[in-house]
């Protein structure tokens, strides 16, 4: 379109009272659009719905070239309203996503984002912007689903990417006694590198062992707690999936359960009776649980009041016994002084030490025995200069070929790796061309857990999402929650 003589308007403009709005002729008047960019098309229109135009303002007049300029400047006006509005509604979606997210990071209801309204609206300016930004429950939900699903196509697309991960399980059940289980990942990447992820929140609503994985020869090894759920055969998880069809993969129990695993098999039934007891009978009563604690402030004891056992958490008995001994002294001053003396308390079998300690001493041996197998290769990828003589035969767990021992001896005797043998990324230095073997069975300890003490932390996180005030959440929102809650990729949400 050439411009006129007067150098403010474009052919289209003056003659046929249209222009370009992206590339699309728009009428100046009606605002309407042309399917055909063509002289004749644009002509048709005018003289077919503005045939009075032409007559009133006439052609290359000065009239005709101020009211064009007038329409011209109307339509970028109205363009303009529906830009900010378009803008501003794009901003309130970001707002209302972001405030999604936050709300779950912090575990809070779905119900609480209309607090952001409450709080934002001490002045009109600001409660006119927050009124705009949709906060109902219902938004809410999905946008956190649709948060939730952003970060999970993030762990996919990396677990794709990894040269090799591993799963540890865990399983708690929730403040519906519903069965839950938690799995992370644990990736390692081409450069050696290393990332932990939150995979997902497993619902089991009948029996607990009958659930499956799909397959992946990416997978290294899983780490359980070594529950009947997790270990037993042939309903448990792991039998489960050692068939010719799923790849091979090393199991071992979590590490982080020994206290929890001796509790168990030592039969403490009649401590845990008695001291349960005299911690209930103390605390069930205000006034008693009240003179308790003024007495252990007044005699400036280590701790200021004694702890409840729950089944449920994994290092209650324990905590609850040492808290309970350590108050010992204090505890029975007060038990004489409300006239209850514990016989029980005064009574000690030291030969019976012996026997539990071997009980506990031969299911450790049965639960590690597969950590007892790795030791040495863990060791040897931590430091790779120390002495190798039985290496050569473990390493096979990876069914690596002939010439390892070679590449062991090599590796030892270069100096140059010698001196960076402290370096955190050590691996990362080694040549994989001159040492393939090595480098293969580094990738493969490296995404190794040693524990489960990440889904210990998450199933705390978890009950605090779902507690007695939110029993009807669903799992799939609970899984979405804890997911946000937890896990460290940040999800785009930006239109």
């Amino acid at each position: 379109m050439s411009r006129s003589r007067n150098g403010t308007l474009t052919k289209w403009e003056h003659d046929f009272l249209f222009t370009l709005v992206k590339d699309k002729p728009v009428c100046l008047i009606c605002h309407q659009s042309t399917a055909l960019s063509k002289n004749g098309n644009l002509e048709r229109h005018r003289a077919t719905n503005h045939g009075k135009f032409k007559q009133e303002y006439l052609p290359k007049s000065a009239l005709r070239t101020s009211k064009v300029m007038e329409l011209k400047t109307a339509l970028k006006a109205q363009q303009q309203v529906l830009t900010k509005q378009v803008e501003k509604n794009k901003a309130a979606t970001e707002a209302s996503f972001h405030a999604s997210q936050v709300l779950a990071k912090h575990k809070k209801p779905f119900t609480d984002e209309e607090l952001f309204k409450e709080a934002m609206s001490a002045t009109d300016v600001i409660k006119d912007g927050i009124d705009s930004v949709p906060l109902g429950p219902t938004t809410v939900a999905r946008r956190i689903e649709s948060l939730s699903e952003d970060v999970s196509q993030q762990l996919i697309s990396d677990l794709s990417l990894c040269e090799c991960f591993s799963l540890k399980f865990d399983k708690s059940v929730d403040m519906t006694d519903t069965a839950q289980l938690m799995v992370f990942a644990r990736m390692t990447f081409e450069d050696l590198t290393s990332k932990e992820a939150f995979l997902t929140l497993l619902p089991l609503k009948e029996r607990t062992g009958a659930r499956t994985f799909s397959p992946s020869s990416n997978s290294m090894c899983a780490t359980t707690d070594g529950a009947p759920a997790m270990i037993d055969t042939p309903a448990g998880f792991i039998a489960l999936h050692k068939d010719p069809d799923f790849p091979v993969f090393v199991n071992y129990h979590c590490v982080i359960h020994h206290q929890a695993l001796a509790s168990k098999v030592v039969n403490f039934s009649h401590l845990m009776t008695l001291v349960t007891r005299i911690v209930n009978s103390i605390q069930a009563k205000g006034l008693q649980h009240r003179l308790l604690k003024s007495l252990l402030d007044e005699v400036d004891a280590v701790y200021g009041d004694l702890l409840l056992h729950a089944e449920v958490r994994w290092l209650s008995r324990g905590k609850v016994l040492q808290r309970f001994i350590d108050l010992l002294p204090e505890s029975r001053s007060f038990l004489e002084s409300r006239k209850e003396h514990q016989k029980e308390l005064d009574r000690t079998h030291p030969e019976h030490f012996c026997v539990h300690l071997d009980k506990v001493r031969a299911e450790s041996d049965r639960r590690f025995q597969e950590i007892d197998k790795m030791e040495d290769i863990v060791r040897f990828i931590s430091n790779p200069f120390i002495p190798t003589d039985t290496l050569t035969a473990e390493l096979q767990v990876f069914s690596l070929p002939n010439g390892v021992d070679m590449e062991i001896t090599e590796l030892q005797n270069d100096t140059e790796l010698q001196e960076r043998a402290k370096d955190r990324h050590f691996w990362g230095l080694v040549n994989r061309e001159k040492f393939p073997l090595l480098s293969f069975c580094a990738v493969k300890v490296k995404p190794y857990f040693g524990s489960t003490y990440l889904c210990e932390g998450v199933f705390s996180r978890m009950k605090i999402i779902k507690s007695k005030h939110r029993t009807r959440l669903t799992d799939r929102h609970l899984a979405d929650c804890v997911r946000l809650g937890v896990s460290s990729y940040e999800p785009n949400y930006r239109l």
